[in-house]
């Protein structure tokens, strides 16, 4: 079992970067390298993961409460509702990552972990955030979404399976591309986080049922609660932030850390 003060910096690490556009990926590659611990393994990660989907279930028990009693209403034939919608188009946007992250998988079973590849990501896709959510326009709200605009930012959402994108970056940098209000960008792409958890989550968990690793299961659950704690702080505040602020700090937070692990993995600081 990992020591305590390991797993509440893991746990407090992810709670506040799950949802903010700053990739949660990356930081817990970098938390281990830059204190010089043992990585925690793929499981600590996703444990932390689930903290922060009960966090996102909470707060947008109002959305999840909607979707349901939609789908419900639909499957008794009563009509095809805002709720309904929604539902089926967070499951369409789903599927490209679904895929893509089963592929990846196979072919990366502990996942990318280059400190290279979360410099140029975080530096570069930070960038793309602050192009877009300057010049964006901002004019459809969630209500407003096409089937082709789910589509794109599905498609958009697998390449956060290179550390350092962020998933709810890129998929906030798709929304502003289509021209998404920062606060719907932000609701829809933490919502697109339910199914992307609970798929990355089951796939992990029969592999942690299969190895039978008690003690990396028991401290995956004390992550998992302390996650949850933070994300849903770091949440209400986001939200606040964005209806009346741009993106611009996390850019900004971005292009600081994206140069600085590329001065590191290249030689020139370190």
């Amino acid at each position: 079992m990992l020591p305590l003060l390991h797993i509440a910096i893991l746990a407090l690490v992810q709670g506040i970067t799950e949802f903010l556009p700053i990739s949660s990926s990356g930081h817990l590659v970098l938390v281990p390298w830059a204190l010089g611990w043992k990585d925690q393994g793929l499981m600590i990660d996703v444990g932390v993961h689930v903290g922060t989907l009960g966090a996102v279930m909470v707060y947008f028990r109002g959305d999840i409460y909607d979707m349901v009693n939609g789908l419900w209403r639909m499957a008794k034939g009563r009509g095809y509702d805002n709720g309904a919608r929604l539902a089926v188009y967070l499951a369409v946007a789903t599927i490209p990552v679904v895929i893509a992250g089963f592929v990846v998988n196979k072919i990366f079973p502990d996942g990318i972990r280059s400190i290279l590849v979360i410099g140029w990501a975080t530096l570069g896709f930070g960038l793309l955030l602050w192009f877009t959510d300057k010049f964006g326009l901002t004019l459809k709200r969630i209500e407003h979404l096409k089937f082709f605009d789910v589509i794109a930012i599905g498609i958009s959402q697998m390449l956060a399976l290179i550390p350092g994108t962020s998933r709810s970056g890129i998929t906030m940098t798709a929304g502003r591309l289509l021209g998404m209000e920062r606060t719907d960008a932000a609701r829809f792409s933490m919502l697109m986080s339910i199914p992307t958890i609970i798929a990355a989550g089951t796939l992990k968990g029969y592999e942690l049922y299969k190895i039978g690793d008690a003690s990396t299961a028991s401290s995956a659950l004390i992550a998992a609660a302390l996650a949850f704690i933070s994300a849903l702080a770091a949440i209400f505040l986001m939200m606040a932030w964005l209806r009346k602020a741009t993106f611009t700090p996390f850019v900004i937070y971005r292009a600081l850390l994206g140069t600085l692990l590329l001065g590191i993995a290249y030689g020139y600081i370190g």
